[in-house]
């Protein structure tokens, strides 16, 4: 008998998709359906370790750094609110890193940015990411002398983006994937110098077993889990999570990433903070995890972790991102047509 005609993992991703998020975005989801099979938007993380300056560049192409836009609202914000309304909402000003710069094009702009190119000395002068992946990044709110944990660092943006701070006493960046890490090590020869590349120490552990290697010794971890990765998953044939042979490791997905922030609360000293983040938008990935860990942490550990208020994320970064009013716990960058960034989701965690 004929075999049936294989359906594309895009198709199944799509239908997958179409079933759970017609339910929870409603009537956001025929938009945001039409973003993910659109052209994304990027944006240019520069290279502070690069001798060339391409800000003038950028923004002769009328690109502007989306950072020191939200850094210049939140002075306008903190110098307009009288003092009790100050006093009710999160610090603004010192949740963004001044040496983070990324430059983004503005809505309904999709003007591509040229490849990076090599400087004299042989580094990149800037790195081409979804903008929105730079959020937990900041999120995660580096002071000098951190110590960093980047539990999944692989391919290696939001390393970099950490690094770019300028403020890590050490950075430890982990991924469990070999090939992976082989990318990581290629993004940090090419855009890092030697001497700030030694300040890095890059592993293969399973990140579910990190406590055991350090617990309790980090100031600052960035868990950004391996998730159904819903844009690659609608476009891209290679490396579907839905393809049929994967079904199982997809619907392990939240176990996995349970254990994965487990394993960051249980890296982070008493006083550290952990941001968790995902390119999903399945709340069954999202806060349902941030959720169960919480409660895990409380009773299993007896460590008592608190959901940081992220909402003047909204405010700061309105005018470059798409946000989901809506979200129960944490942040969500929804992808739109004049702002195709996303997804991304992101949940600051403090061990207190």
């Amino acid at each position: 008998a004929a075999t049936a005609p294989r359906i594309p993992c895009t198709r199944l991703a799509l239908h997958h998709f179409d079933m759970s998020y017609s339910l929870q975005l409603k009537d956001l989801w025929p938009s945001i359906r039409a973003s993910l099979l659109c052209e994304q938007k990027y944006g240019a993380l520069l290279n502070n370790y690069s001798a060339d300056d391409v800000t003038q560049e950028l923004e002769l192409m009328n690109a502007t750094d989306f950072v020191s836009e939200g850094s210049r609202k939140a002075q306008q914000v903190t110098q307009t609110e009288t003092v009790t309304q100050a006093e009710m909402s999160p610090p603004l000003r010192a949740s963004i890193s001044p040496n983070i710069k990324c430059y983004t094009y503005p809505r309904g702009d999709i003007t591509r940015f040229r490849p990076a190119r090599q400087d004299s000395l042989g580094l990149l002068d800037y790195y081409l990411m979804d903008a929105a992946s730079l959020l937990p990044v900041l999120a995660l709110n580096v002071q000098r002398g951190d110590l960093v944990l980047d539990l999944c660092a692989a391919p290696g943006g939001k390393t970099l983006a950490l690094l770019q701070t300028g403020l890590c006493g050490h950075l430890a960046a982990n991924d469990v994937s070999i090939s992976r890490t082989k990318r990581l090590y290629s993004v940090l020869n090419s855009y890092v110098p030697k001497e700030i590349r030694e300040t890095v120490s890059v592993t293969s552990y399973d990140g579910r077993d990190w406590e055991q290697l350090e617990g309790d010794t980090f100031h600052k971890v960035l868990v950004d889990v391996p998730c159904t990765t819903d844009r690659h998953s609608v476009l891209e044939e290679e490396n579907n999570i839905f393809h049929k042979r994967r079904t199982k490791e997809r619907q392990m997905l939240p176990m996995l990433q349970l254990q994965l922030l487990m394993a960051g609360i249980l890296a982070t000293k008493q006083g550290g903070e952990v941001v968790y983040s995902t390119c999903s938008l399945s709340s069954l990935q999202n806060e349902c995890v941030v959720e169960r860990a919480v409660d895990i942490a409380e009773t299993q550990f007896n460590i008592s972790v608190h959901i940081e208020d992220l909402s003047h994320f909204r405010t700061l970064f309105q005018d470059t991102f798409s946000f989901f009013s809506d979200c129960r716990l944490g942040e969500l960058v929804l992808p739109h047509l004049t702002a195709n960034f996303g997804p991304m989701y992101f949940c600051k965690l403090r061990r207190v």
